[in-house]
């Protein structure tokens, strides 16, 4: 199966910006499921200076783990 995971949110709310990464790198990946995700509106800020090694979210992996498994396993990101 292959997905799409769009994360539209941003620093404003890292758990929600962080819930589509966390089910992408620790769901779909680990069901052998084909990834992609697309940083998209707010989302883009993830890409903007350190924000995603700072942002932690609430009951979820921080956004720098999630990030960097995404890019362990080749997981294209979309901006």
């Amino acid at each position: 199966m292959r997905l799409l995971y769009i994360v539209t949110k941003g620093t404003d709310d890292a758990t929600l910006a962080s819930v589509p990464l966390h089910i992408a790198a620790n769901g779909s990946l680990e069901v052998g499921q084909e990834v992609s995700v697309v940083l998209a509106g707010d989302g883009t800020d993830l890409v903007i200076g350190d924000n995603a090694q700072r942002m932690e979210g609430v009951g979820v992996p921080p956004t720098r783990e999630l990030l960097g498994k995404l890019k362990e396993h080749q997981v294209p990101v979309y901006v």
